[in-house]
């Protein structure tokens, strides 16, 4: 048996003579296979002792101390060791040998099993005592060393890695910061190659870096105009856009803002449905699309219908909910102008470009499906997905519309409630449309505005003042461009008796009450903008008027008293003003400025000066007529030749249809 295990054996000689390992024994099989029943039932006795735990006694070969450590020897060494042991030492461990084995012979096979699960025990112990006690064991040296092996290379790795960590750290540093004493210098136009867009995007934080501290950073040589063009082209080589889009968003903005604003517009924003409330409640959708594997959270505080969808495995639009009508898939954006418009039960209400239908469907849920809604849209293309989306959202009291948005006045007469999202540029959905980075300028832009001003005419004109519940309007652009925002509202301030009112949206930044110089009405504050960049939606602009009156102020710019010269102008994006506000006329020795300033109500008054020196000079184109007249007759009846005076010759010439030849006058006609 010694030889069939050697491994047990091994391990009980280990313990029985430390200095002396015996590996190998010659006369295992000549040891008798049973003792006596005393001797027997004595060793029997403490083999159970050893199964129920070792005891004390046998404790001292089982497990020996640790302090007696084995001495490390080579693997020939122990061969010559093996061979030259003793006999004594191969009794003592025949003796051991038999003592386990003898248990195995009075109990049968449970015993056995018991005893092979002890051995296997003892085995497992002696072997984690040796590797803690640093064992010698072949198999154990290979795994050690196999293990150190292992974890001198992953130490290796780990230097490596940290040290071209640090490298990196280091080069990154250098390239970004400057010394205390050292100034930035301005790169060449050749020093950035072809393609290099890291260190273009580096050498534009550093130029945004100098500029938030120019006094203390700057290049003495350099002005902080230089810095800006130098930040200008960098921006057009890296986010791709055209001069104009980048001097716009660099006045409206500081350098810094304007880089966010640039950076916001690469990423696309987050997936938003708006919940239907005619079949729905955001609750149930919410469980029943996350129980079909899509991800989502509510949208935000100020939205009550919205959700926002991170992920799905399913096509969102495809789902039954989405074929049942119970949510719309709208950008976040668009859910401000219904909120600010806050139309009410049983109104007549006006969406003067409805399509798709995202907002004619939101404002029909607000107003729960009473009174009217007036969907217009003037793109003929557009108008089956306008009717798609009113049917499968449940809409029953909506009117669609093919008209000119600026024709609407005729056609529906007074409303309750207008809410107009004026075509523009979209300068602030790039993020949707990244070829609005080149394809704008500035006569594109004064194109849109001029339209926008127009259609908010139409808009205030279609609302009825005296409406116990209405009397708004609404306008909002997908635009960040003053000239399309601040601008038209200005417009329509001076243009029509109204007013500009809280939108009753919590967030979103003021307009501008100012823009270059340029001064606008002081209640522009109360307009909304939305930046990328700041509110994680896209560029948007709500404004919200209060009609006054329904009377036209006199003076106001309309479009039916421009003449076909302004007209033309209008569609070449010129900017419009009225002749009679541009001229300054002299009556008398009186200059009146007929400009913005004067008074709506002076118009007539200047009109009639300025036809005033035209009558006097006729006039005295009578007068002199006449009296060349008499002078002729008189002369002619005496006899005498008349010869006229320079002014009145030229006169009569012209009144009476006469040729003058010398000093004669000919008739050419007797009229």
């Amino acid at each position: 048996k010694a030889k069939s295990s050697p491994g047990a054996t091994k391990a009980v000689s280990r313990k029985n003579t430390p200095a002396k390992p015996v590996f190998e024994f010659e006369d295992v099989d000549d040891e008798p296979a049973a003792v006596k029943p005393s001797k027997g039932g004595a060793k029997h006795s403490s083999a159970e002792k050893s199964k129920a735990g070792f005891s004390d006694h046998n404790s001292k070969w089982l497990k020996p101390k640790k302090k007696a450590q084995p001495v490390e020897e080579s693997e020939s060494d122990q061969e010559d060791d093996a061979e030259d042991d003793d006999d004594d030492d191969d009794d003592d461990e025949m003796e051991d040998d038999e003592f386990l084995d003898k248990p195995a012979a009075s109990k049968g096979g449970k015993a056995n099993g018991k005893v092979a699960l002890l051995e296997s025990d003892e085995e497992s112990e002696d072997d984690e005592e040796e590797n803690e006690d640093g064992s010698d064991e072949d198999e154990d040296d290979e795994s050690e060393e196999e293990e150190l092996d292992i974890e001198k290379k992953s130490k290796q790795l780990d230097k490596r890695s940290a040290k071209m960590l640090a490298e990196a750290e280091a080069e990154t540093m250098e390239t970004n910061m400057l010394e205390p004493g050292e100034k930035f210098q301005e790169a060449g136009a050749g020093d950035a190659q072809e393609g290099d867009m890291p260190a273009v995007h580096r050498r534009i934080h550093e130029v945004l870096r100098v500029l938030s501290k120019f006094k203390v950073l700057r290049d003495p040589e350099k002005s902080r105009q230089d810095y800006m063009e130098r930040l200008k082209t960098d921006l057009a080589t890296y986010y791709g856009y055209n001069d104009y889009f980048l001097d716009m968003v660099l006045n409206m903005f500081s350098a810094a803002e304007a880089v966010e604003l640039l950076e916001a517009n690469e990423t696309t924003r987050p997936m938003v449905i708006r919940t239907n409330t005619l079949k729905t409640r955001r609750r149930e959708l919410a469980a029943s699309l996350i129980n079909r594997g899509v991800n989502l959270d509510p949208l935000a505080k100020w939205s009550k219908v919205g959700l926002v969808v991170y992920d799905s495995k399913v096509p969102i639009g495809a789902t039954p909910e989405y074929m049942a009508g119970h949510y719309m898939l709208q950008g976040a954006s668009s859910f401000l102008p219904c909120m600010a418009l806050a139309p009410q039960e049983n109104e007549k209400v006006v969406d003067m470009a409805a399509a798709p239908g995202g907002k004619t469907t939101y404002l029909a849920a607000l107003m729960k499906n009473t009174g009217i809604i007036f969907a217009n849209e003037i793109n003929e293309k557009r108008l089956p997905s306008l009717v798609g989306n009113l049917q499968r959202m449940g809409v029953t009291t909506s009117v669609v519309c093919n008209y000119d948005g600026r024709q609407l006045p005729k056609a529906l007469g007074h409303v309750d409630r207008v809410l107009l999202d004026a075509p523009c540029s979209g300068t602030g959905v790039v993020a949707k449309d990244p070829s609005v980075k080149v394809s704008k300028s500035e006569e594109d832009i004064a194109k849109c505005a001029q339209l926008q001003k127009e259609l908010l005419r139409a808009a205030i004109d279609m609302v009825d003042a005296g409406s116990p519940t209405g009397g708004y309007v609404v306008y909002s652009t997908c635009s960040v461009t003053v000239e399309e925002n601040e601008g038209v509202v200005d417009y329509a301030l001076r243009a029509r008796d109204v007013k500009v009112v809280s939108t009753g949206l919590e967030f979103g930044r003021q307009g501008f009450s100012s823009f270059r110089g340029k001064q606008f009405h002081p209640s522009i504050k109360e307009t909304r903008r939305f930046f990328p960049h700041v509110h994680n939606l896209d560029g948007f602009f709500v404004a919200k008027f209060k009609k006054l009156s329904n009377t036209v102020p006199s003076a106001a710019v309309d479009k039916e008293t421009l003449d076909k010269s302004q007209q033309q102008s209008a569609q070449e994006g010129e900017n419009l003003e009225p002749l009679w506000a541009k001229v300054k006329v002299s009556a008398g020795n009186k200059q009146v400025d007929k400009g913005h300033s004067a008074r709506p109500g002076k118009k007539r008054q200047l009109e009639e000066e300025l036809q005033q020196p035209i009558e006097k000079k006729k006039k005295k184109e009578k007068a002199w007529v006449k009296a060349a007249r008499l002078e002729a007759e008189t002369e002619r009846a005496s006899g005498k030749t008349f010869t006229p005076t320079p002014t009145a010759n030229k006169e009569v010439a012209k009144a009476t249809n006469k040729t003058v030849a010398g000093s004669k006058i000919k008739r050419k006609t007797n009229k």
